[in-house]
């Protein structure tokens, strides 16, 4: 019987952004929601907000992600082109490197020697890349995917709370928004460290939490500015 292992560190990429993008989503709406709505506003208005929050939040999601994976992208760029023009200069060197990490994990010199060499006639700049660099096939940067990913769920988790405040009457949106938000925050979480092969309690527990805080702390900013007003 084959023993066949399932292995996630391929899922990181998408799954940090698509993740981030959710709960961010369901925080800052339901937050912005809730805070707008203690300022004892107009139902019109609440809903307003809440558009306004998923769009502008849908953007911000999707620029940030781009850049910084882009930044990621460039810099591994780079470390590629520095390497592979080092292994054109001087091969011996970098079979003589590539050995030495090996020798380092705990492999004789001569088989260290032996797995260099026959790595780099297959593919020298990618035996590097994983090897030295740490630029593994798995966690290449892709923005395009990060910025798509982080953009679309943050929609979907920032559309959620936003149709409850439409659906429920005014003297229980701020209950009922700050309920069901929570409880897919916890969801969320749990989906999230499922996927992640993590505790599925400790990732609801985690994501509720923070989001809790968030929802009080903007229903507390809305109420002062609410009575101020």
């Amino acid at each position: 019987m084959s023993h066949i292992e399932m292995h996630r560190s391929h899922r990181v990429g998408w799954l940090r952004a698509a993740v981030l993008g959710a709960n961010d989503g369901i925080v800052s709406t339901a937050s912005l929601i809730i805070g707008v709505a203690a300022a004892s506003t107009t139902h019109n208005s609440i809903i307003l907000a809440g558009v306004a929050g998923l769009v502008a939040g849908a953007m911000s999601m999707a620029a940030g992600e781009y850049v910084s994976v882009s930044s990621q992208a460039d810099t591994e760029s780079a470390d590629l082109a520095i390497e592979k023009k080092s292994l054109e200069e001087d091969i011996e060197f970098e079979k003589k490197e590539l050995a030495e990490i090996y020798e380092a994990r705990g492999v004789e010199p001569l088989l260290a020697r032996q797995v260099a060499e026959q790595l780099m006639e297959h593919d020298a700049l990618g035996a590097h890349a994983r090897d030295e660099i740490g630029i593994s096939e798995t966690g290449n940067a892709r923005p395009i995917q990060a910025a798509l990913s982080s953009a679309g769920t943050f929609t979907i988790g920032a559309a959620l709370p936003l149709v409850v405040a439409w659906a429920v009457p005014l003297h229980l949106l701020i209950i009922l928004v700050a309920l069901f938000s929570l409880i897919l925050l916890a969801l969320l979480g749990a989906l999230a460290a499922r996927a992640g092969g993590a505790s599925m309690m400790i990732g609801a527990i985690r994501v509720a939490f923070w989001g809790s805080l968030a929802m009080a702390i903007t229903a507390g900013v809305g109420s002062v500015f609410g009575v101020v007003a």
